[in-house]
């Protein structure tokens, strides 16, 4: 029996009085953490919420997110933390696909007004029966005429609870795929899953010793990046927790330097704002050095320049893993006491296996290209109510990731490109990330995607969107001239479109599939 809740209630009994979560000017320990908690599990229970139950979570990186999303996990009940982005007939979908009985929503601003999105949604659900708000300020009463409020809820029950607990293959979070290809999906995590992957995460942040870690969180706490490798490790193992509510490089590396952060995590575009930041504002990056030990990347793949130009401004080391929200997330990652090799994501964790594979399932030889495929337990129980999506992914035992990497001599993982991203272009096989590798590497490009868009001569040809360095006069013949110079003449773009910006995911992936569609 388990319960992932367990993350914080060991730590409200040792350490009561020690910081876990920090957001702006509030506070709270770990006993406050767990008595607000305990507050919520109450009220679920109130509600009528049953072990197994499912409830969602709209809210960004505040001191809400945790104080719900531990009392939904004391209750017995599932976790579905939804994207702060969604719209009201997305968020009516999610509520629709995940049977939640449920829903915490934040209020938002008037720029992202969450909070009358889901009531729109939830109004829209019939089957999702209790609505609650949480508001920017504890104590004001509900903008949304009828609907209670989290401060309402929380003064009306006990700061204690008798945590439920559950199997170890129960379901204690759905987290929901982009929907990159149809209706995203929702991949069922055990608390088995979860509470591993905290523990494997450990080495991932280097967290050990007597030295209290403080991790700031950047990371939206709805995807399973800042949720388990971040939120459940840190507090797992006593760590302090800044949040963030948003990613904006000037306030993470100033809170960095306010609170002493040890330990960072964020996906590849993050790291190249924070270089583009210090470069423009002339920040004084020693002050985050002074504290700020370890680093690590995950998301999608970090370009190599970027990574090197970050260790050598900041003088801190970046650790690359790879994982997917099915696999609760981490799967590998350069471990600590390792030689680390630039450009890969490291070893399989402990208890995790990785293969890679051709179309047929059969191992592929070391340095060859192929899919990997994993397995081990951080693989979810499969995808909610969708029974075919889950045999086709976990086929033959192994959670198909779709990714296509190679193994070297040594074991270590390389990641090459999403199975989908590949372009085939006259025959031959193109990999957007080893063109936007070479691309990265012109002094005047601060950042690029490559895409394969229809072609009648070739079947598709390969496009690249250019983010220039600032003040860089860089035109489109002088790049493609460049291009041609360093790579084989199937793989360089045919055609470079220039922008001021790169569409991205909350997550801070960028979106190919809009650049596609332009």
């Amino acid at each position: 029996m388990m319960n992932l809740s367990t993350t914080i209630e060991t730590h409200a009994l040792l350490r009561s009085s020690q910081e876990a979560v920090v957001f702006n000017q509030t506070r709270l320990t770990f006993a406050e953490l767990n008595a607000r908690s305990c507050r919520v599990a109450n009220a679920l229970v109130a509600m009528g919420i049953q072990p197994g139950d499912k409830v969602a979570l709209s809210c960004p990186n505040v001191p809400y997110f945790p104080v719900v999303y531990y009392g939904i996990l004391k209750a017995g009940a599932v976790v579905v933390p939804l994207n702060v982005l969604l719209k009201s007939r997305e968020i009516a979908y999610h509520l629709q696909d995940s049977d939640a009985k449920a829903y915490f929503c934040f209020e938002g601003t008037s720029e992202l007004p969450m909070g009358q999105m889901g009531h729109e949604g939830f109004v829209a659900t019939p089957t999702c029966q209790q609505f609650v708000l949480m508001t920017a300020d504890p104590a004001a009463s509900s903008p949304i005429s009828g609907v209670t409020t989290l401060g309402q809820l929380l003064t009306k029950h006990a700061p204690t609870f008798d945590t439920v607990q559950r199997s170890a293959d129960d379901t204690a979070v759905i987290l929901y795929t982009s929907g990159t290809t149809g209706q995203a999906k929702g991949a069922e995590l055990t608390h088995s899953n979860m509470l591993m992957n905290a523990i494997s995460s450990r080495d991932l942040h280097g967290i050990g010793g007597t030295d209290i870690p403080t991790t700031l969180i950047a990371l939206p706490l709805f995807h399973s990046f800042g949720q388990t490798c971040q939120l459940n490790a840190t507090l797992y193992h006593g760590g302090r927790t800044v949040l963030v509510a948003r990613f904006d490089p000037k306030t993470v590396l100033e809170a960095m330097v306010a609170e002493r952060v040890t330990n960072f995590s964020g996906v590849p575009t993050m790291y190249w704002a924070m270089l583009n930041f210090v470069k423009q504002a002339g920040f004084d990056t020693a002050k985050v050095a002074a504290n700020l030990k370890l680093c690590s990347s995950g998301g999608s793949a970090m370009p190599v320049e970027v990574l090197k130009r970050f260790e050598e401004v900041f003088g801190v080391p970046i650790i690359e893993g790879y994982g997917l929200s099915e696999t609760s997330p981490v799967a590998s990652f350069n471990q600590l006491g390792l030689p680390r090799k630039v450009g890969s994501v490291g070893l399989p964790i402990q208890g995790v296996d990785i293969r890679i594979v051709d179309d047929h399932d059969h191992d592929v030889p070391r340095g060859e290209l192929g899919e990997i495929v994993i397995r081990g337990h951080n693989i979810m129980k499969g995808y909610y109510k969708k029974p075919d999506a889950t045999a086709q992914a976990l086929r033959c035992g192994w959670f198909h990731s779709g990714d296509l990497g190679r193994f070297d001599e040594d074991g270590y993982i390389f990641i090459m490109d999403r199975k989908k991203d590949m372009i085939i272009r006259g025959g031959f096989n193109v990999y957007p990330r080893e063109i936007e590798e070479v691309m990265m590497t012109h002094p005047a490009v601060s950042l690029v995607a490559v895409v394969g868009t229809p072609s009648q001569e070739h079947g598709e040809e390969v496009k690249a969107f250019v983010v220039r360095k600032k003040d860089a006069s860089l035109t489109e013949t002088e790049l493609m001239t460049w291009c041609k110079s360093n790579m084989a003449s199937y793989k360089y773009p045919r055609t470079i479109e220039f922008r001021d910006a790169l569409p991205m995911t909350a997550t801070g992936k960028v979106l190919k599939r809009e650049l596609r569609d332009t």
